[in-house]
């Protein structure tokens, strides 16, 4: 993408009412919507979280199909997610919202027990031991996650690595948390959740056409 048109996503950004762009130090300190969710969306409905949510095509989809759920996607790059934040608007989806800022700041974001599910899809799985820190589901994060969730809070993590997928599934289990789904082909498994299986991103479509099997893990959080 050009330095111009990366330029004219973030002006329009700042224009959009769905999207929130929050200094580091303002996300850190003292940010405005955190415990305020349900203020933002005028309604008590629940709280959707997608972290790293590219263009906000996985948000997007999941707001057409649940209009009384609040859906919030999170990514650094403001001028990816603008293509989702200006579809809400042209759809007039009341239930969406974007906040651009680092995902390791999520608990700054959102209040204890203020969010209801969690969807993690397709992150970059650092497989590499040096960048175990940012695998969006070490033991990390996974506090993290579990701070914002309520009592039955839900985590999905779908992803093309077989290494993210086997690594999750292992931590899951060796720490006692509660696995309520889990499969390494999603697609060639009938009792997958539609969710997963009737939204697909633009990534994930060119993996299905090379044949890569997709993975799904479905967890709660149990500490």
């Amino acid at each position: 993408m050009g330095s111009k048109n990366k330029l004219k996503r973030f002006k329009e950004n700042e224009m959009f009412k769905n999207v929130i762009q929050p200094t580091r130090e303002e996300v850190v300190t003292n940010f405005s919507q955190q415990g305020k969710w349900h203020s933002f969306f005028g309604n008590n409905n629940p709280i959707v979280v997608e972290l790293g949510c590219g263009k906000g095509e996985y948000t997007i989809a999941l707001a057409r199909k649940n209009p009384n759920r609040n859906y919030v996607g999170i990514d650094i790059k403001g001028a990816r997610f603008w293509r989702g934040a200006k579809t809400a608007i042209e759809e007039n989806l009341p239930n969406v919202a974007f906040v651009r800022t680092q995902i390791e700041l999520v608990a700054c974001v959102f209040a204890e027990n203020e969010v209801a599910e969690i969807w993690i899809t397709f992150p970059d799985p650092q497989i590499k031991y040096q960048r175990t820190k940012h695998r969006m589901t070490n033991s990390s994060f996974m506090k993290k996650y579990h701070h914002i969730l309520n009592e039955d809070g839900i985590v999905n993590l779908k992803t093309d690595s077989e290494f993210m997928h086997g690594y999750t599934l292992g931590l899951l289990q060796g720490a006692g948390h509660e696995v309520l789904y889990a499969n390494h082909t999603v697609y060639k498994n009938e009792g997958a959740p539609k969710e997963v299986t009737e939204i697909q991103t633009f990534y994930e479509n060119q993996y299905l056409e090379v044949g890569k099997p997709i993975t799904y893990i479905k967890f709660r959080l149990k500490y």
